[in-house]
């Protein structure tokens, strides 16, 4: 799941509006736009804004291995 599905989940499991989760996490209405539509260049202390609403906070997730992994 990616953090535009998982963030638009969230909000829509405890019924808040896109306003109310900026309002709430303290970020702009834009940016919970630009998170929810997937935009590949955020700040990531403002992801974790919103993610701390939910319980949860980016880290670093392990992958398959691939040729230039060192």
């Amino acid at each position: 799941m990616s953090i535009a599905e998982f963030v638009k989940s969230k909000r829509n499991a405890t019924g808040l509006t896109q306003h109310e989760l900026a309002a709430k996490a303290g970020v702009g209405l834009r940016f919970i736009r630009d998170v929810e539509q997937g935009k590949s260049t955020l700040r990531l202390d403002k992801v974790n804004q919103v993610l701390q609403l939910f319980g949860h906070q980016l880290g670093p997730v392990r992958t398959l291995p691939t040729e230039d992994t060192v």
